[in-house]
């Protein structure tokens, strides 16, 4: 009896002349070096920042700190991999089963316009239900759907990016949601 090893397909979205998007995993607290690093090679990067809040000493100080930790996106060809790979604080590409996946334009634009966006206003009672999916229908983020994740303090709202392996959740005024076509998706509460 003879067993034959088929080799796996690996795919690899790398393009010679179309450049796309690709995240890379940075080693602890380097993400702001590796940016500047990358960009001084020429390579287009987007690092995204939230500001944060600490108090000191009867002051309050922001910081600017990276929302994905450890995380930098790279807009790259295939004659960019190696040098990225060769920046010092880059581990490694992330890959989903060893396929090298770009993401999506269009999420990367998604992402920029959440943190472009200052959402703070109160959610009121709206008849919107825990669980339940919602859809952007004003402002920068129109189109964007995601999950209700607590409606307890009335504000929280769940945005889901299929192609980064990453949750973020936001603040959103309820006048801004609609409730979204679909099943109501089982969540924990938090």
């Amino acid at each position: 009896m003879s067993m034959t090893v088929t080799p796996r397909l690996v795919i690899n979205h790398l393009e010679e002349v179309e450049s796309k998007w690709f995240a890379v995993y940075t080693r602890f607290k380097q993400e702001k070096m590796v940016q500047k690093r990358l960009r001084e090679k020429g390579i287009e990067t987007y690092l995204p920042l939230t500001r944060k809040f600490r108090k000191y000493d009867k002051r309050l100080r922001h910081f600017d700190v990276p929302l994905i930790s450890c995380y930098v996106f790279t807009k790259i060809t295939r004659k960019e991999y190696v040098p990225v790979l060769e920046t010092e604080g880059v581990v490694k590409f992330i890959k989903f089963a060893e396929n090298l996946i770009s993401i999506p334009e269009d999420e990367i634009l998604w992402l920029q316009k959440i943190l472009q966006e200052d959402f703070s206003a109160e959610l009121e009672s709206t008849g919107f239900v825990h669980g339940q999916r919602v859809e952007v229908v004003r402002g920068n983020l129109i189109g964007l759907t995601g999950v209700l994740i607590n409606t307890t303090n009335k504000k929280n709202f769940l945005v889901e990016f299929s192609g980064m392996g990453q949750s973020f959740r936001m603040y959103v005024d309820p006048s801004f949601l609609h409730a979204s076509a679909g099943k109501r998706v089982i969540t924990q509460e938090v």
